[in-house]
């Protein structure tokens, strides 16, 4: 495997409660459509964004709800040798939740807990996937870690994943807000978790055609706008979301030229 998958957000998967109900929520929401996918006897089945999968639902496992994990998506990032990025990540305090296993005609991939507690998978898929496009409606256009020390977060993932330091952005009282890539535009942004928000997770943004439509609908479907819609710098909106299981999400629109 070549290294122009490292660093690369490959697969997003939502673990919940409720697969079928996620699916109409998603579905309708979005756009995607859904197909199965083979998982060694375990039920999974792919997000579809037209002729080409994006990701994938799945019921959040037992031991995973019992351990208080809640309803949640976690992305995947590449890497070329999944084994070697798994035996790094332990030298650097991360902790192994699953341990490196081959999915046939996937890849090979491991679930990981980084220093500060916030859980993200790696991958070795098995065929390269092509060159990312500019996101587009029905794609994850931003992933964003919110943290206790992004500064040592940062360090993290950029030594597992070739990350760069970006712009940065001064948010005031709220500190840094540090963007990242992998030598191409912006994948996302790090920053000090604010003292309202009760835990360390990574937040990812769909893009959609319009925020407040797509708002609206969230709420609509049952799910709730947790913080917007709302402009950022450079003239995107935003809004960030739970869905009816109460996993975390966000859409994202681009400003609109004119």
């Amino acid at each position: 495997m070549s290294d122009d998958v490292r660093g690369r957000f490959m697969w997003y998967e939502l673990l919940t409660s409720d697969p079928d109900a996620a699916i109409d929520f998603y579905t309708s929401l979005i756009g995607w459509s859904t197909a199965p996918f083979d998982a060694g006897g375990q039920e999974y089945t792919m997000w579809m964004r037209g002729e080409v999968p994006v990701g994938g639902v799945m019921l959040l496992p037992e031991e995973a709800g019992a351990g208080g994990a809640p309803p949640h998506w976690l992305a995947y990032v590449g890497t070329s040798d999944v084994d070697a990025t798994v035996e790094q990540a332990g030298q650097l305090g991360a902790s192994v939740l699953v341990p490196p296993m081959t999915i046939p005609d996937a890849g090979r991939f491991s679930v990981l807990q980084d220093p500060q507690g916030v859980v993200i998978a790696a991958i070795t898929p098995r065929v390269a996937p092509p060159p990312p496009e500019e996101p587009s409606p029905g794609c994850f256009s931003w992933h964003e870690l919110a943290t206790t020390d992004y500064e040592a977060a940062f360090d993290f993932y950029s030594t597992l994943f070739g990350w760069e330091k970006q712009e940065t952005m001064d948010m005031g009282e709220a500190g840094i807000y540090q963007m990242y890539g992998a030598g191409g535009p912006p994948l996302g942004g790090m920053f000090n978790r604010f003292a309202e928000m009760p835990v360390s997770a990574w937040l990812y943004y769909i893009m959609v055609d319009d925020v407040e439509t797509a708002a609206a609908r969230v709420r609509e479907l049952g799910g709730l706008v947790v913080n917007g819609p709302m402009e950022v710098p450079g003239g995107s909106r935003i809004a960030q979301c739970s869905d009816p299981q109460g996993a975390m999400f966000a859409v994202h629109s681009v400003a609109k030229d004119g």
